[in-house]
């Protein structure tokens, strides 16, 4: 018997209980389906985390202050303040891996024009914390440095801060109260989103870091250091030069502990990658139960085709049919019940993504090893729990096999 004749003798097999055969499939069609589903889920969060955090710079280092003593007693990392702006200017001096550097003070509290206000934050920096965030302006200008220096009263607005509070009016040359200074509107940000965090990068102003430090919370020092390194490829060897820079000018001594912290936005990336990773797989696992179980159903149908098949059986052995023709046959059967259901697996696994995506405009990202290797397990099924029912078909002996009533 060729393999062709068993092809044709185990479709027509099948052909008999079309039903039954559906119903063993299944199990592997909506095991596939949901690997399909979950996979795609998985990977389409992954990569919106990326885009996202992508969007804010992946060449982003934040330098912060750490817990620092004082009398004795360990402060927390908000109540310090051992970060200068003396630090900036070590840092441009020492970090050649780093592009550019700003401090950043900042402030909560309620914006306020006219009888409209918004709760949003205020961040006081530089002229370069545009480029280390990616910010661009929509309308308007920024600061210049003769403002910095002034401490001059002006700020742009985030594209939530301007609906908020002004509508569809154009709020250049408007004035926005921040706990009761007065800000002379000066630009609009362009529209950035949420980030992966699901923060708003939209709601926010931004003002000199000298106007937010002195007329806002009358403060010397700064709260952190946000840079850029020149590359991403870059990020370790800038990390590296501001933890010696500060450590320099923070005069901390050889083997002590560091009373700040350099975070990388690359570090969170992969941080929020990995976690991605991890729930992406226990989806995959938690879905192929459904594939395990279709197996089962698989074997279980093949025992009983075997079976209500025994006088058959017995008659193809008693005619010259060797074990293995008999093992082949049912092999067969079983791999194209799982194959079959299979492919409509994936077609629906692939239909539901789809419909995800355009319906709940759910991230989903089908990656093609997801798919081949949906199809080889489901192969895979199909010759694991067939081969027990095979062999034992292939086994009977043709005498009692011809018996059995």
């Amino acid at each position: 018997m060729n393999y062709i004749n068993s092809m044709k003798i185990a479709l027509n097999a099948l052909k008999r209980n079309k039903f039954r055969s559906f119903l063993t499939m299944l199990g592997i069609i909506i095991g596939v389906a949901s690997v399909i589903v979950m996979l795609a889920i998985g990977q389409g969060s992954k990569k919106s985390i990326q885009d996202q955090m992508a969007s804010m710079g992946t060449n982003l280092i934040f330098a912060m202050p750490g817990s620092e003593q004082k009398g004795g007693v360990r402060m927390g990392s908000s109540d310090a303040q051992n970060m200068k702006l003396s630090d900036i200017d070590a840092i441009e001096k020492d970090c050649p891996a780093i592009s550019d550097v700003s401090p950043e003070v900042r402030a909560s509290g309620q914006a306020v024009n006219g009888n409209q206000n918004w709760p949003t934050t205020i961040y006081g920096v530089n002229n370069k914390y545009f480029s280390i965030r990616k910010y661009t302006i929509g309308t308007g200008r920024s600061f210049s440095e003769n403002e910095i220096q002034t401490y001059a009263k002006v700020c742009l607005v985030g594209q939530t801060v301007v609906e908020n509070l002004f509508g569809k009016n154009d709020p250049i040359g408007q004035s926005v109260r921040f706990k009761n200074i007065p800000l002379l509107i000066i630009g609009v940000l362009g529209e950035k989103g949420e980030n992966g965090m699901g923060q708003d990068q939209d709601d926010l102003v931004i003002a000199p870091y000298t106007t937010v430090q002195k007329r806002i919370l009358a403060i010397t020092h700064i709260q952190s250091i946000a840079a850029s390194a020149v590359s991403e490829s870059q990020n370790n060897a800038a990390i590296t030069q501001i933890t010696r820079s500060l450590r320099n000018s923070h005069k901390i001594k050889e083997g002590a502990e560091d009373d700040f912290r350099v975070r990388s936005q690359s570090e969170m990336v992969q941080t929020f990658s990995s976690i991605s990773d991890i729930m992406t797989v226990l989806l995959g696992a938690i879905s192929g139960i459904s594939l395990l179980v279709g197996g089962i159903g698989i074997m279980n149908i093949m025992y009983v085709s075997v079976t209500e098949r025994t006088r058959e059986i017995g008659l193809r052995l008693s005619v010259g049919g060797r074990g293995n023709d008999i093992l082949l046959q049912f092999l067969i059967e079983s791999i194209l019940l799982s194959v079959f259901g299979g492919v409509i697996g994936i077609s629906l696994g692939i239909l539901a993504t789809q419909l995800m995506s355009s319906v709940m405009n759910w991230p989903v990202v089908i990656t093609t090893i997801s798919v081949v290797m949906a199809f080889l397990v489901c192969s895979a099924i199909g010759i694991f729990f067939g081969w027990y029912p095979a062999r034992k078909a292939a086994s009977l002996n043709p005498i009692d096999a011809l018996r059995y009533e």
